[in-house]
Parts: C-alpha cells; structure tokens; sequence
C-alpha cells in the first residue's frame, strides 16, 4: 500500500482548491447562510469540470478515478464549506450506483443530471444495523416505506439511495428512490450549506441498488464506509482550514507591542493542533486506501477516520474559538462557518462515540453500542 498521494493526484488536489477558493469564497457561503444566494452557479461549475462524475468509469462518462480521489474532493469541499449536493452525490449515491453498475444512471450523474445522497439515519441515529425502513417487493419493483432524517443535501438532490430490509427476511438492501416520490422537509441546522432533511417514504417505488439477500449485508457496508470517511475528511479539510485562519490570525494580532502567536503559550496550543490535524488527516488517508485497495482492514479503518475527525475537530473547534478572542463569537467573522461545518460532520454518518464503539467491537474489546 503507498500512502503518498501521485503526482496526479497532488494536481487534482491543487486545482479544486483553486477552483474552489475562486468560485466558492466566504462570500458565497455568506450568501447561503442569510438566504441571499445559493449553489447553482457552484453546481454549474463543477458539473462542466466533470466532478460529479469523479469516480464514475469513463465508458459512463466520468472521470474513472478512485475513492482516494473522491477524499482529496471531500477535504476540499470541507474547508471551503462549500454549499450543493457534490459530497453527498460523489460519496454516497455514486458508490451505490457502482455496486449495483447502474450503468444509466451513472451517465447522469456525470453529466450533472442527476443528484442523490444516502438516506440511512433514522430518528437522528447512524444505525446501519437496524434500519426500521420497509422494502416491500411489487411488480417489477419495490415499494419503500418508512422515515429517515438528516439526509445530506437532501433538500437539494433528485434521488436517494435508501437503506430498508425487506419486509419478510429482514435482510437489508439499498434502493434508489426518486426525490419526487418521496416527501422531503428541510430540517434545522447549525449548517445550513449542507441542506440536510428528513424524509418520508409512504410507498415510494423503487429500484433495487443493492438487492436483499445473502452478502447483502457486506455490499451494503462497503457502500457506507464510503460515505463515512468522505464525511470525515470533508469535517479534516474544515478542521485544517481552522488551523490556517487561526495561525494568520495570530501572527498578525498584537498585544504588548508583539504578535500573540510569538508568545510560547500560545506556540504550543499551535503546534498542538497542527499535529491534531496532521494525525486525523493522515488516518483518513489510510482510511481511502484501504477501501480503494479493499484492503481487509478497511472496516477498522473506516470507524478509526470518524474517530480521528471528531477528536481533530473538537480541539480545533475550542482552540480556533478561544484563539480568536472575542472577534471569534461575531457573525462578521467568516470563523463561524468553518466552526459549524466541523461540529455537523461529527454528527452525520455517526458521531465518533457510536465509531469508537463500533471500533472496540471489531477488536473484542465491547459490545456494540449505538451512535
């Protein structure tokens, strides 16, 4: 396993940051977040640089790279905190369309038509295992029933891919359903450029991505664990420009006639989350690895990335607040959005508790617990 990034890839790192500090500054995401604007022009954008089919194969009309990929997209999109449905389309829909090779669907997805995101939490819990969501099998197709709440961008997308367990084995699958067959209610958030909301499903038809069965259960995890690291390096990329924000920040705030970044109390919290976020960064980047390798480990490393971001972002969160002073409380300070982009991607696709769980589970440490 190399866990240096190419030199491709270090090029596809430096241009979307590029792109993204161009097209997407504070400003914008400002806009978002006093209702005065919104993503379109973003989605525009991207869609004509061919992101949204990123890991889409080249015979769909993507770009046919990997999940190693979509993570470099993923960190980048964090630290902008850029608004619109590419993380939940790049990470989550486009993964289960490749399990199922949903070959058509996917040539939407690449040429922007189509937009989805996983739909998996029910009653605000992460619980993969025990999804009350119903697939009942009709003709030709499935019928969904059942609620599940914060759907990623799911105010935004055109389509879910949604976890229920059929209705008389139990098994569990994953089902692609159409936005306009289900209900979708925007729910209240701290982040409002994520577009999280519930949604119900009363019978919704549906194609079955991956179908109930044997080994159903591991198609399925495969396709989560995806989900899983993108959001934790998308909450890394946020962490990690906390960081930048705050050492300028320092070094240009005086007090008693010299920067506060050149006194030694505050170089050692520096420096201790520069290593904070060097650490969650380097174990989400095994974390892909192992996933794009399918490396047995994979799962292990999965709920180790979320572990990592959630501890990263707690220290950054507190340390990148207090570090600002007072100036860091105002809504004038572009602050605030990396601070609650951060502190939402704790919570989504499961908290680090319920992974750290999950984690101790794996090694036969606990028993499972719940997010």
């Amino acid at each position: 396993m190399d866990l240096e990034l190419s030199n491709d890839q270090l090029d596809l790192r430096e241009n979307i940051r590029a792109v993204l500090e161009g097209a997407c500054p504070p400003a914008a995401v400002r806009a978002v977040y006093e209702g005065t604007g919104n993503a379109a022009a973003l989605w525009e954008q991207m869609t004509h640089l061919g992101w949204p089919g990123l890991s889409v194969p080249e015979g769909a009309g993507g770009l046919g790279l990997g999940f190693v990929e979509v993570a470099l997209l993923a960190e980048d999109l964090g630290r902008a905190t850029a608004p619109g449905p590419l993380l939940a389309t790049a990470s989550q829909l486009t993964p289960a369309l490749l399990k199922a090779k949903a070959h058509g669907e996917m040539e939407e997805v690449a040429a922007g038509r189509r937009t989805g995101a996983l739909a998996v939490s029910e009653r605000g819990r992460w619980r993969p295992e025990k999804p009350q969501t119903v697939a009942q099998p009709a003709a030709n197709a499935w019928r969904i029933s059942g609620s599940k709440t914060d759907a990623l961008s799911g105010g935004e997308v055109s389509s879910f891919a949604v976890l229920a367990t059929h209705g008389r084995t139990g098994a569990p699958g994953l089902f692609l359903v159409e936005a306009s067959d289900a209900e979708a209610r925007p729910r209240p958030s701290i982040e409002p450029t994520l577009a999280l909301a519930d949604v119900e499903f009363d019978g919704a038809p549906a194609k079955a991505l991956v179908e109930p069965g044997d080994g159903s259960s591991e198609a399925v995890e495969r396709v989560l664990q995806q989900a899983v690291v993108a959001m934790a390096m998308q909450t890394v990329g946020a962490c990690r420009r906390i960081l930048e924000v705050t050492l300028e920040y320092a070094k240009g705030r005086e007090q008693y006639g010299r920067p506060i970044g050149s006194f030694q109390a505050l170089k050692h919290r520096l420096a201790d989350l520069l290593l904070a976020v060097e650490r969650a960064t380097a174990v989400c980047y095994y974390a892909s690895l192992c996933i794009a390798e399918d490396n047995e480990g994979r799962a292990a490393a999965t709920h180790s990335s979320k572990i990592a971001a959630g501890d990263c972002q707690r220290l950054l969160a507190r340390d990148g607040l207090q570090l600002h002073g007072g100036i860091g409380f105002t809504w004038e300070n572009d602050l605030h959005f990396l601070l609650k982009r951060a502190k939402a991607g704790e919570l989504l696709c499961g908290s680090s508790r319920f992974h750290r769980s999950e984690l101790a589970a794996i090694l036969g440490l606990a028993d499972r617990g719940e997010s």
